[in-house]
């Protein structure tokens, strides 16, 4: 685990900028003693909710990371449905996710154009969080390795060394996340992150050993703890759990407390 250790959340298709507002500012409150050299926060809403959580968080000084679920590789064009990286920037997200599972199996993205959106977002400024996960059949024909090598061979290909340090990896296995996902135990979590991160150093090299690599599926108040003293889990990336300010902070400060 690296000194300072990472907790995201991803709000997908939920909280109307009214409600992301609320509860940015009730997260600050609650969290805002912790300091930056021990914790980074970050929360990941819809598009909608961008400008109105970037004026909140300004307006309150917080230290915590605004985040975009996706982005479109192309700075304009006709790409009707798309959000490109400019627009980004101005409603003020400092930070891009690509590959979530859902953007890979629901809507049938490729690591290929993973890839062009890590490219683009970190040709703009942006740090980018790559997600990369197996699924249920991956783990019972026990290929998840060569899935999840795949997925962060090709879309973190082009990414030079130097470019790492604005890079971040969640390992999320798919069978894992979800209403009915299985949570996986740190035993499991802790042997994949140990298999990711001989990837990143096999790409990068000694920068490789410093990139922040966490951990997402089902991660709830009562795995937490366990999860976050797993060798190689540098940060949580949590889900319904942590959509209410309460009880995201207290699982910050447990992991903290137990560290």
């Amino acid at each position: 685990m690296q000194d300072r250790f990472y907790f995201g959340t991803n709000t997908k298709m939920f909280k109307t900028a009214a409600e992301t507002v609320d509860y940015l500012r009730r997260l600050e409150e609650l969290t805002c003693g912790i300091p930056r050299e021990r914790a980074e926060r970050f929360v990941i809403p819809s598009y909608t909710s961008l400008g109105p959580a970037r004026t909140e968080l300004d307006r309150a000084g917080s230290g915590i990371l605004l985040g975009a679920q996706n982005m479109g590789w192309e700075e304009r064009g006709q790409y009707t449905g798309e959000i490109s990286p400019l627009m980004l920037r101005e409603a003020g997200a400092r930070l891009v996710m690509a590959g979530h599972s859902e953007r890979r199996h629901t809507f049938r993205e490729t690591d290929a154009e993973e890839e062009k959106k890590v490219r683009c977002a970190l040709d703009h400024g942006f740090r980018v969080l790559l997600c990369v996960g197996e699924q249920l059949e991956d783990r019972q024909y026990g290929t998840g390795d060569e899935v999840l090598r795949i997925q962060l061979k090709v879309g973190l290909h082009g990414v030079r060394p130097e470019e790492a340090d604005r890079v971040w990896v969640a390992y999320e296995p798919v069978w894992a996340i979800g209403l009915n996902g299985i949570p996986a135990d740190e035993g499991y979590a802790g042997e994949k992150h140990r298999m990711l991160r001989g990837t990143l150093e096999e790409l990068f090299g000694e920068a490789g050993s410093r990139v922040p690599l966490l951990y997402g599926g089902s991660v709830n108040p009562e795995n937490a703890v366990a999860l976050s003293r797993c060798e190689e889990i540098d940060g949580l990336f949590i889900g319904r759990s942590a959509w209410d300010a309460e009880r995201f902070a207290a699982i910050m400060c447990a992991v903290l407390e137990a560290a």
